[in-house]
């Protein structure tokens, strides 16, 4: 495919023109055919040349002042004909206000400075990780999983996410359609065994598991060895983290994840307070990069696979699956994150996935297009979801607990929310109770501060309360706190004196738990940020301390 695909730069500036595609057709121009315009309407014809031969665009670099139309009119106009190439800026220091604004404009992928010299270290970083990007998704547009499901059915909309999270191209048909009912009957389905998955090369499956979906898609879900250095459990910016800090230091490293990377943060529409992303970058683009790297250093990543037990008796640590296989290593990180609290109220059960869902379940937010919407939390998640929603939604309202958001959600993020015209903030409100019978039709709020209850029509509710840490598979094997979260070091010495059963001479490492060998980062640990750059910096950490204690074992 590389052959056939195109690399187009667009400038009105014939020097610069030829600057940029000279230093393309350098790095790329063996593996893909560099095109160059001199204005926006040359490019889009070229563009329309292009669809109309089947060919493919992986990148497109267009500078920001042409005349008569701009880049980022130009970039806009490009989506509709090539959704999946990879858009770049090009832009003056002067503009970069421009290049900022356009990354919601046209889901910028990334603007550079001119002059963009040296390339190697401005230019090619750059283009090399889009042209990775595109590979490992767009690449593939030739054929598409398929999945086919009801609107309202939760196991379908687990599916979805799934796939979506695990950066999995697919399309999406309604039972009710007619290229739905095509599908149904090609594989011998029905109607009341949903969803149905089908891959490109033809294989089905009605009602998959999550096990069986990831390696029907090619994910990873058994590990290559039986031991490793290091085992992570758990995805998320922790585990990312030491997946690359670990295997980029030459530890045999082995991540496993019970239903994709990113944890909370790959959820979030957009994270904006994370160093070294000034204009922000989208939780499943972070998570996605963040992945691709780590596999880059040689670290073997699992998907779907869910560990119910760990041994850390004798040399070794084993952790065991819960279909009864196990893997073992001299050391495990446990960095499982934390997953959002259920909503304890009638009604709450039988309308999850529904109508109702927790965190962001982005792929559910075309199908809020004009609707009202309701969020339940006070963080920055539900901030987020709340600012991203509301680019279609008609309305959408935040309920929070407390009698202010101040002490929970960022201020830059809060003052964005209180200035958004759609959005509106209700304190001192919860949900009282769910109504609906194949979907969610209505809610009862509570204002706790007048204790008057209000029934309003909602079919969207999306809900980001409290952090639960799942950690009930480590009891009896590490010291947890009374909200189930992980300890460690100084807070299992409070006295000064080591945990029961320490049988080693020093005192535990700072991120290790009451089982030598076993560490833990992130938002499962107890006492730590919950913030996405702490997760990371744990994550690599605690590969530091893996490293004295493998030198001391």
């Amino acid at each position: 495919m590389a052959a056939q695909t195109v690399i187009l730069t667009v400038d009105d500036d014939p020097a610069v023109s030829r600057a940029v595609a000279r230093d393309l057709r350098r790095r790329y121009g063996n593996a893909y055919r560099v095109m160059r315009a001199e204005s926006g309407e040359s490019a889009l014809d070229a563009l329309r040349e292009l669809k109309l031969r089947g060919e493919h665009v992986a990148v497109i670099l267009a500078d920001h002042r042409m005349p008569r139309m701009s880049g980022i009119e130009f970039l806009e106009q490009a989506m509709d004909l090539f959704p999946g190439a990879r858009r770049v800026l090009l832009t003056a220091y002067a503009d970069t206000g421009a290049a900022i604004e356009a990354i919601n404009v046209v889901d910028l992928d990334h603007y550079l400075l001119k002059p963009w010299e040296p390339p190697e270290e401005k230019l090619y970083p750059v283009v090399d990780d889009l042209l990775e990007g595109w590979t490992a998704t767009d690449g593939r547009e030739s054929g598409t999983t398929k999945v086919v499901g009801h609107r309202w059915s939760a196991r379908s909309s687990e599916i979805r996410e799934f796939l979506a999270r695990n950066q999995v191209p697919y399309r999406w048909y309604s039972s009710d359609e007619p290229e739905g009912h095509r599908l149904l009957a090609a594989a011998g389905a029905d109607r009341l065994h949903l969803p149905l998955v089908v891959t490109p090369d033809g294989t089905a499956l009605v009602e998959p598991a999550e096990r069986a979906l990831a390696n029907l898609v090619g994910l990873s879900t058994t590990p290559a060895a039986d031991f490793y250095d290091l085992v992570i459990v758990g995805g998320g910016p922790a585990g990312l983290g030491a997946a690359v800090y670990g295997a980029s230091e030459g530890l045999r490293t082995i991540l496993v994840e019970r239903s994709a990377t990113g944890g909370q943060a790959g959820q979030s529409s957009r994270i904006e307070n994370y160093l070294g992303f000034p204009d922000g970058i989208s939780g499943a683009q972070l998570t996605d990069r963040a992945r691709r790297q780590a596999a880059k250093f040689g670290a073997e990543m699992l998907t779907a696979r869910q560990v119910t037990s760990l041994d850390p008796s004798g040399g070794a640590h084993t952790l065991r699956f819960a279909d009864g296989s196990a893997v073992s290593a001299h050391s495990v990180i446990l960095a499982m994150g934390v997953s959002y609290r259920q909503l304890d109220v009638p009604g709450a059960a039988e309308l999850t996935g529904r109508g109702l869902y927790y965190g962001s379940a982005l792929t559910e937010a075309a199908n809020c297009q004009g609707q009202d919407v309701y969020i339940v939390g006070g963080a920055n998640s539900a901030g987020q979801a709340a600012l991203f929603l509301s680019r279609g939604a008609r309305s959408v309202t935040l309920l929070v607990r407390g009698p202010s958001a101040v002490e929970s959600m960022s201020h830059y993020l809060l003052q964005r929310v209180e200035a958004a015209p759609t959005i509106t903030v209700r304190t001192t409100t919860v949900v009282r109770e769910l109504h609906g019978k194949d979907h969610l039709e209505g809610l009862t709020l509570l204002d706790t501060a007048s204790g008057r209850t209000e029934t309003v029509d909602a079919a969207w509710l999306f809900v980001f309360i409290g952090a639960a840490p799942q950690t009930d598979w480590l009891d009896g094997t590490v010291l947890r706190d009374a909200h189930g979260f992980v300890l460690t070091g100084p807070d299992l010495t409070a006295d000064g004196r080591p945990p029961s059963g320490w049988a080693l001479d020093r005192p535990p490492y700072h991120l290790e738990t009451s089982a030598p060998g076993v560490f833990a980062a992130g938002d499962v640990r107890s006492e730590s940020a919950k913030r996405v750059a702490s997760a990371v910096g744990e994550g690599a950490m605690a590969v530091m301390l893996v490293h004295r204690y493998l030198e001391q074992s």
